[in-house]
């Protein structure tokens, strides 16, 4: 059945688009090889099927390529041209440039038609462009940055400010547009209007994203309050996505500007938005805003991060990595660069480099812990549960006092203890790690599920689960570890009650539908049992998981009244 389902995406999409062609005039009459004008549209229709799939699956080198040529041999159709120039311009070609000026009303062709003005210092043709842009969809957002860049660029400061203004009081990105104006106002030497819209700014984002972070703390810095700005970059060390471990960098690097001339402040307006459309799930339109960012601005190293993060959510790792590769070694943001490159390798099954590119970065920064947590986290991930330990105990060494947010390193540890068979040390890792941070409801549900499995500790068991339920209502599995906990006391209504519900969060996961299977047997439900512990056997367990249900299914046909497999 997997087999088949991508020769026949394949298939549909392929007839999909073959009458979209000839909706669109393309290939047409392409029954006629002698002919030559006949022959182009049959090779133009080839070729735009190609491209078009290749897009379909992310292959953006591909589709260029393709609809490139699909465009060449039929220059006539307006539908080929539409598709070749986005395909161009996501893959950064020169092409997209030539082909835009035969798109005037593609808000993606004349944002590039713009950008190519910006690079010739003419002001006034980019803010005609942009101005004429539609006050629609998702243009409409990055507008206003782009007119206010222009005009600055065009040296009207005032003009500018004013553009934004009205955006600043607000709407969803009034943060975005009031740090802008910020920008602008200082790269003026209006200072006491740049200080103002940065504290707003500050305000509206409501805490401190690595860009945010860069801005405001070298605004600090030159204004003559160092320390605010290295208390401004240390707030990153908070966060829980490994960005800390360029903070020392930053703060090193904390007096070059961050935007210092309009080109860059309109990059930086593309990397705004598509920050955050990505976490509207907008991909596309985010990595061309980023492609257009980094058309203006190379060395551009915040929006490679991003455009990476976005390839990689779309399992597209080699890409993600030739994104990455142009930032060199000097850029202070490398050591996250590096934890990204380390993460793409291992998801190309290059294991090996990973390990040792992580090995090389925990040597190269021997007070933090990120590139220890991340080794650690890919030798779980390989069932390599020792030296996963081994690597969570060196990034534990370097704390001396662990403080809330390094919870997270004892529960791997311990639960890598768990898979090493050595339960007394994860459990004393998983208690440990709920007393850093007492409401971590995952660290909960794991103790708490542990101690129900083993039938110790059953009603601190239940208490833990019963708070991590109150914590995580819509979690799965945390659903399932207190249904089980009330299997394990015997009672069997409520065990049934949340075990149904969590098989509605799950339905696809072959533990909690196995788990709802035992309560149903406990309670004297047989036939319902059977039926859940086949659904369950369905739904791909793993080989364990399979002979126990298996034995389950066989004692209950036997005829037995109570399988000792099936029982808590």
């Amino acid at each position: 059945m997997q087999s088949i389902r991508p020769v026949h995406r394949a298939v549909l999409l392929a007839l999909s688009l073959l009458s979209a062609c000839a909706a669109n005039g393309v290939g047409q009459n392409a029954d006629a090889p002698d002919d030559p004008a006949q022959a182009r549209l049959a090779n133009a229709f080839g070729d735009y099927l190609v491209g078009r799939f290749a897009a379909s699956e992310n292959q953006v080198d591909e589709a260029a390529q393709a609809l490139l040529a699909a465009h060449a041999a039929d220059p006539d159709s307006t539908a080929v041209l539409r598709q070749a120039f986005l395909a161009a311009a996501l893959a950064g070609l020169p092409q997209a440039g030539d082909l835009a000026q035969q798109l005037p009303d593609n808000p993606a062709a004349q944002l590039l038609l713009g950008d190519n003005d910006v690079r010739a210092g003419r002001w006034a043709s980019a803010q005609q462009r942009f101005d004429a842009l539609p006050h629609e969809g998702l243009t409409q957002v990055v507008q206003p940055l782009l007119v206010a860049w222009a005009q600055q660029g065009g040296g009207d400061t005032n003009a500018a400010l004013d553009t934004l203004r009205p955006y600043m009081q607000n709407g969803q990105f009034r943060g975005v547009y009031t740090l802008h104006a910020a920008l602008i106002a200082d790269l003026a030497g209006r200072e006491m209007e740049a200080s103002q819209f940065y504290h707003l700014a500050q305000t509206e984002f409501g805490g401190t994203n690595l860009r945010l972070a860069q801005i405001l703390a070298n605004w600090e810095q030159r204004r003559g309050h160092p320390d605010e700005g290295h208390q401004i970059l240390e707030s990153l060390n908070n966060s829980n996505d490994s960005i800390g471990i360029v903070v020392p960098a930053l703060v090193a690097d904390m007096a070059r500007r961050p935007v210092s001339n309009p080109r860059e402040g309109i990059a930086e307006s593309y990397i705004a938005l598509a920050a955050a459309l990505h976490q509207q799930q907008t991909s596309e339109f985010s990595l061309l805003l980023l492609q257009l960012a980094l058309d203006l601005r190379p060395d551009f190293a915040a929006a490679r991060l991003l455009m990476s993060d976005i390839q990689q959510s779309r399992k597209l790792p080699s890409q993600a990595l030739k994104t990455l590769a142009p930032i060199p070694d000097s850029n202070p943001l490398i050591s996250l660069v590096q934890l990204r490159r380390a993460a793409l390798e291992e998801q190309l099954g290059q294991t090996d480099q990973a390990i040792a590119l992580l090995q090389s970065l925990a040597k190269a920064n021997p007070e933090r812990t990120e590139p220890l947590i991340q080794l650690g986290d890919l030798y779980a991930r390989k069932n390599r549960f020792g030296e996963a330990i081994t690597a969570y105990s060196a990034a534990i060494a370097r704390v001396s006092t662990p403080g809330p947010a390094d919870w997270v390193m004892f529960y791997a540890r311990g639960t890598a203890y768990d898979q090493n068979h050595q339960w007394p040390l994860a459990e004393a890792d998983l208690q440990h790690a709920l007393q850093l941070s007492p409401e971590q409801p995952y660290v909960m549900n794991y103790l708490g599920y542990s101690w129900a499995e083993q039938g110790h500790h059953l009603a601190q068991a239940h208490k833990l689960l019963e708070r991590a339920v109150a914590l995580a209502p819509n979690d799965g599995a945390i659903v399932d570890s207190y249904g089980w906990v009330l299997l394990r006391q015997h009672d069997y209504p409520a065990a049934i009650h949340w075990l149904e519900h969590a098989v509605e969060l799950e339905p696809e996961d072959s533990t909690i539908n196995g788990h709802l299977g035992d309560a149903y047997w406990a309670a004297g439900h047989r036939q319902q049992a059977r039926m859940q512990w086949q659904r369950a056997l369905n739904l791909n367990p793993s080989p364990d998981d399979a002979v126990k249900l298996h034995a389950k299914l066989n004692e209950a046909e036997a005829g037995r009244v109570s399988p000792a497999s099936a029982t808590p």
